[in-house]
């Protein structure tokens, strides 16, 4: 027999912040990572021949980037409803909170093949 899933997570403000700042560490990490790629592959560069090589890394590159600024924003906006929510105590709980901005959140960080892309 399986154990019911619950359905209600609890944290409190400064298990949140570290949890959010794990996030924010990460994609801090990423973005700084496809960058040093990018300048590199660019550096490489010699040719208008080279662009067929290096022009796809440097494309993944950029979508990483993009993706960690959008993450980055989503993550402010979901900080932002925490903080606002949990005003009044000091634990708060995540069914409380708009569940679309948890969604879109979540469905962000899912790709085509249903994984995870940032773990938290």
């Amino acid at each position: 027999m399986t154990k019911p899933r619950k359905k209600e997570i609890n944290f409190t403000k400064e298990s949140i912040q570290v949890l959010m700042q794990e996030i924010y560490n990460e994609l801090v990490e990423q973005r700084s990572t496809a960058l040093r790629i990018q300048n590199k592959m660019i550096s490489m560069m010699k040719e208008p021949e080279d662009m067929t090589l290096i022009g796809p890394v440097i494309e993944k590159q950029q979508k990483i980037i993009n993706e960690c600024v959008e993450k980055k924003i989503s993550l402010s906006k979901l900080q932002a409803n925490i903080w606002e929510k949990s005003s009044q105590t000091d634990s708060f709980s995540l069914s409380e909170f708009d569940d679309d901005v948890l969604k879109g959140l979540i469905d962000k960080d899912i790709d085509s093949d249903n994984n995870i892309k940032l773990s938290l």
